[in-house]
């Protein structure tokens, strides 16, 4: 497909609120409602793509409202572009807006999906398609009362899911309760603790004591203190021995190698949100040579972004760990087509690009 035909013609994006069926709460906030944006993108050829941009103010910092203001800069910015140099569309689009990684992730999103359907490819094609299978995810429990907790988690026991990524950081002893009261309930289980940057060193070395008294099967510690705090990363893998994923501590390729450098992960945690999509492809590959694992997760996203994520898992392989669970705890799927779940499964898909279609809204920007 030569470039002209793959010139970006348009740029429209509309507002997108999903309900949670239970608030997600963490460490750092919480959440009722998805209030992401959704964006679709027309090239000269006719092909359309479709992007997703959800900011989690109390985790990346970015709101819908600071994400439109850069939308309305950067699709104007990409007009004229080929997507075929989707690489070098998500260079301008960081150098003009680099604190805006969910607006344009969005937009790399679209152009991409646009591209692979000009071309008649699955996106994860676009990548090599190195490791194309169903795959496993964990869910997500956030952090809620003792009988709420179990409560979620037996609901999702019984749809298959045995890797369960529980919410803590705000109070070590209810956490370490917490966790115990679902490893009694629920034979074959194990668990990531999610701090979302919420423990000292000292509170997650005592909630990783707590985990092994009671006979818990701890998979990983995820961001367990705030993202500069490497030192406290290292000296949590070695004092534990459970491995430690890197995910607040690395929004950018240079917080990458900052990480190797300290020895502060076992486990670097790809999410297109915080980086943007070509940057996160630099950081997976970075991360593999390095030595390290690859996990990969999302902010409160549809199957638009997570489809995405799931395409450089099928795409470049290598991926250990997958935390791409949150269109199951949306109480509405706003999408039709693409990638689908099977209880923990995440099935792939043939159909070009996400193969995916979303309704549109009454009140669309257009960029032409």
């Amino acid at each position: 497909m030569d470039d002209i035909s793959s010139t970006i013609r348009k740029v429209e994006f509309w507002l997108v609120d999903v309900p949670l069926t239970d608030p997600f709460v963490v460490a750092t906030g919480a959440r009722t409602i998805a209030e992401n944006v959704f964006l679709r993108v027309t090239l000269s050829n006719g092909a359309q793509g479709y992007g997703e941009a959800a900011p989690f103010p109390e985790v990346g910092g970015e709101t819908r409202e600071s994400c439109l203001i850069a939308l309305h800069q950067l699709g104007k910015a990409i007009l004229g572009h080929s997507a075929a140099s989707y690489t070098d569309v998500g260079r301008v689009l960081s150098e003009q807006a680099h604190s805006s990684p969910a607006a344009r992730c969005g937009l790399e999103t679209a152009v991409i999906d646009a591209y692979c359907r000009a071309s008649n490819i699955p996106m994860w094609q676009l990548w090599g398609g190195a490791d194309v299978r169903a795959r496993e995810t964990d869910i997500t429990i956030p952090i809620a009362d003792l009988d709420k907790t179990v409560a979620l988690a037996r609901g999702w026991y019984t749809k298959g899911f045995r890797l369960f990524k529980m919410k803590v950081g705000n109070d070590v002893e209810n956490d370490i309760r917490r966790l115990e009261a679902v490893h009694r309930a629920l034979p074959g289980i194990a668990f990531i603790g999610d701090g979302n940057q919420g423990f000292s060193r000292q509170d997650c070395l005592e909630f990783a004591q707590g985990v092994k008294r009671f006979g818990g099967t701890m998979a990983l510690l995820e961001q367990p203190v705030v993202r500069d705090d490497l030192d406290s990363m290292a000296a949590i893998r070695r004092e534990t021995g459970i491995p430690v994923a890197a995910d607040e501590s690395v929004r950018s390729l240079a917080d990458a190698h900052e990480v190797v450098a300290r020895g502060a992960a076992d486990y670097i945690n790809i999410k297109i949100m915080k980086t943007g999509v070509a940057e996160a492809v630099e950081i997976a590959s970075y991360t593999k040579a390095a030595g390290l694992k690859l996990m990969i997760g999302g902010m409160i996203e549809t199957r638009v972004a997570m489809g995405c994520s799931f395409s450089l898992v099928l795409g470049l392989g290598g991926f250990d760990v997958l935390d791409l669970d949150t269109p199951l705890l949306l109480a509405n799927d706003p999408i039709t087509g693409g990638y689908r779940y099977e209880g923990s499964l995440l099935q792939p898909w043939s159909g070009s690009g996400l193969d995916m279609k979303s309704a549109l809204s009454q009140n669309i920007t257009t960029i032409e």
